[in-house]
């Protein structure tokens, strides 16, 4: 979460002065993230099954998703399906806020592929998504740092760590922002979708190493 609080401004800024921060999605998925992320640092502190059946959960949802975008992509004539309602979106950033904060991840990699595979453009994904990244990582570091003077256990953010992957994500999301109007729609599914089935894969390897 910390990592995605410092690495989120760059690309932020970038998508701002182009205008992509001005749809109503990153609203909608804000509405449901931000509570979302709240209720799923309680749970982690309270009632959390452990990492491993998480990883395994969002490898059994991302690979599925990352083989989708991929095989669509490289058939470009296939229809996309018709976009996901407001109260599907509402709930699906409930959902992946509340992963969120029991994880520590801002949901944007889960976000993206489900968004992308219904249809909704990249250049309307990528700004939405972000923005709700970002955000959702500063209410989930601050619920953190919160219920850590209340309960025992090592649960504060990792500052300094997050400081150090943020640093390098911050100048990689700003160049990320600034090539992704330059990129075709099917290069961008394609790249999506590989990242989403690589990440499957790795956390498939770590959840039964």
């Amino acid at each position: 979460m910390v990592a995605a609080m410092i690495a989120g401004p760059g690309a932020l800024a970038r998508y701002r002065r182009a205008g992509g921060l001005t749809g109503p999605l990153a609203r909608l998925l804000l509405a449901g993230t931000l509570p979302g992320v709240v209720l799923g640092a309680c749970i982690r502190v309270f009632a959390i099954p452990g990492p491993r059946v998480f990883r395994l959960v969002v490898a059994v949802v991302l690979l599925p998703l990352g083989v989708w975008l991929i095989a669509r992509a490289a058939h470009p004539g296939t229809r996309d399906r018709q976009p996901l309602s407001r109260r599907t979106v509402l709930g699906l950033g409930l959902a992946v806020g509340t992963v969120g904060g029991i994880y520590g991840i801002g949901g944007g990699s889960l976000l993206g592929p489900i968004l992308a595979g219904r249809g909704t453009p990249m250049t309307i994904i990528a700004p939405a998504a972000l923005a709700c990244t970002f955000l959702t990582s500063i209410a989930g570091a601050l619920t953190y740092g919160l219920l850590a003077f209340t309960t025992t256990g090592d649960i504060a953010p990792h500052w300094t760590l997050g400081l150090l992957c943020g640093a390098g994500g911050l100048i990689g999301g700003y160049l990320g922002a600034r090539l992704q109007p330059r990129l075709p729609e099917r290069t961008l599914r394609l790249l999506l979708g590989g990242l989403a089935t690589a990440l499957a894969v790795l956390y498939l390897s770590q959840s039964i190493a």
